[in-house]
């Protein structure tokens, strides 16, 4: 089971169709608002490793900015290759609060 982090707060939170870059317990995070939703994925593309947070939105899908490997915000699946994804994280809000929750084994203590 997952620990809840606070990730931000839903006025730091992006605003529709926006990225950014974050973090909780040493995990970089892309934040994205798409279709008034909050999603986390895993802020690393894994094809070199380009900022996800620094990129875009198009559709639903988030937009590397290093060569525009797109990632399905809700699933993390990539448009292309295929078999390609990122981890997608849990949000919750609790009043103004943005919470995340991760695996404690990959936390930094």
């Amino acid at each position: 089971m997952g620990q809840w982090i606070r990730l931000c707060s839903v006025a730091e939170a992006p605003s529709e169709g926006q990225v950014q870059e974050t973090g909780a317990g040493g995990v970089a995070i892309c934040l994205a608002r798409i279709g008034g939703e909050l999603a986390a994925l895993d802020n690393w593309c894994p094809h070199r490793q380009g900022p996800l947070g620094q990129g875009w939105v198009e559709g639903e899908a988030v937009i590397c900015p290093w060569h525009s490997w797109a990632f399905n915000a809700r699933t993390g699946e990539a448009e292309f290759p295929v078999h390609e994804r990122v981890a997608v994280f849990p949000l919750k809000v609790e009043g103004e609060d943005v919470f995340v929750e991760l695996d404690p084994a990959k936390l930094e203590v």
